[in-house]
């Protein structure tokens, strides 16, 4: 039987020790794991309480993150409750393996602590690896602080364990200014976080050799596409099932989740639109822009990436004049994913803004505050014009506060 720790109302957490907390208390069966900088604190953690007793479950040590995720999915297809860790290259060699995960509907938790992709190598954060899931089949939502890492993963159990759900889930965080950052966060006992999450309940065991199936089977052209539809389906369907789950959560800590957040947005003539740690910092600078200068200003953020809230973002941004998505990945040569996946959801909408795609953060450089004020300013006169001035794309800060723009 493994010990409880008896935690205080408020602790000083890093997002990696907040997020293998939220493993402990779940009470993982296996958690098959390859370090990597930045989210080897949270599986080192795990196998810490593991050696001190404080799990009653496995961790297997393998030769790289593909063999990770495999190990992963073997446990989750013999019954366990299963998680893992990885970052940015890690992610990339362990991508082939998250489309059997999804595709076999097994409900595996992925914590990835978002970093750049090489080349060249770079260990600090962007978002290049999370864009990089997000066709994978896998449920994924983002945490901007520590103490969202810790409420998001224990939540990712219990939305993927759903019955009518059963699929895999990811929770982000930003490397580094959220994985290695201490905040206070307020945990639950492990009495109440378990009993949140709940038993694990096995839909079917498909290593019971008492009752042998078939799973990964080839299907070419005369049953792929079912399969690929019904996965499809089932993670549309995940949104009813997202909001109870957070629902239920804030009515037991009065911590409020939705799967678009707004910040000032009842009257905004401009926003920002953002992932991770940035959105705090948006948030600040829409407050002073108010008050300092008289610009409508808020903040629109995702909070689930998949299922995409198309409806809760055209909703979120209706009576807008001018916005700025902001992503922080390299496009390879195109629009942000962001950008791309707001305007598909401003498509429908009556009133269409100005939009403008801001590239900024890659490989960990800092976005200052006099930076996104600036990008308000700047949203303000195109509110005022009602023109682009061919200003589709811009990359924010190459050298100190300038930009750069790419038309």
């Amino acid at each position: 039987m493994a010990e409880k720790i008896d935690l205080p109302d408020v602790v000083v957490w890093d997002g990696n020790f907040a997020a293998a907390n939220a493993l402990r208390q779940a009470q993982i069966d296996v958690v098959a794991a390859y370090p990597i900088t930045p989210s080897t604190p949270i599986v080192e953690g795990y196998g810490k309480f593991l050696a001190d007793g404080y799990i009653d479950g496995e961790f297997i040590m393998v030769e790289s993150e593909h063999a990770a995720m495999s190990g992963c999915i073997g446990a989750a297809a013999a019954g366990g409750r299963v998680a893992t860790a990885t970052s940015s290259q890690g992610f990339a060699l362990m991508v082939e393996v998250l489309y059997q995960a999804s595709g076999m509907r097994l409900p595996i938790v992925l914590t990835v602590v978002n970093r750049a992709l090489a080349a060249p190598l770079n260990v600090r954060g962007d978002h290049g690896d999370m864009y990089l899931g997000r066709d994978s089949g896998w449920i994924q939502m983002d945490a901007y602080n520590a103490e969202e890492a810790y409420d998001l993963t224990l939540c990712a159990f219990k939305i993927g364990e759903n019955k009518s759900v059963r699929l895999p889930v990811m929770v982000h965080q930003d490397g580094f200014i959220t994985s290695h950052t201490a905040q206070n966060v307020h945990p639950l006992s492990d009495d109440v976080a378990y009993e949140f999450i709940g038993k694990y309940e096995t839909v079917n065991e498909m290593l019971d050799f008492s009752k042998p199936v078939t799973y990964g089977a080839q299907t070419e052209e005369d049953w792929h596409y079912e399969h690929k539809a019904k996965q499809h389906k089932a993670i549309i369907d995940s949104r009813p099932v997202i909001d109870e789950v957070f629902a239920e959560y804030k009515k037991l800590t009065g911590r409020e989740y939705k799967r678009v957040e707004s910040y000032l947005m009842e009257d905004a003539d401009v926003a920002i639109v953002a992932l991770g740690t940035t959105v705090e910092t948006a948030r600040i600078v829409a407050e002073k822009m108010r008050t300092e200068h008289g610009i409508k200003a808020g903040v629109v953020s995702p909070r689930v990436i998949r299922p995409f809230p198309f409806d809760n973002v055209r909703d979120a941004l209706k009576g807008v004049k001018s916005l700025a998505c902001f992503d922080r990945s390299s496009p390879g040569g195109a629009l942000g994913m962001l950008y791309n996946e707001v305007a598909g959801a401003l498509y429908t909408a009556d009133e269409k803004p100005v939009m403008t795609n801001y590239i900024y953060g890659l490989g960990g450089r800092d976005l200052t505050m006099d930076v996104i004020e600036e990008v308000y300013k700047e949203l303000a006169d195109n509110a005022k014009s009602g023109k682009r001035s061919g200003k589709i794309q811009q990359f924010l800060s190459l050298r100190g506060p300038k930009m750069e723009y790419f038309e």
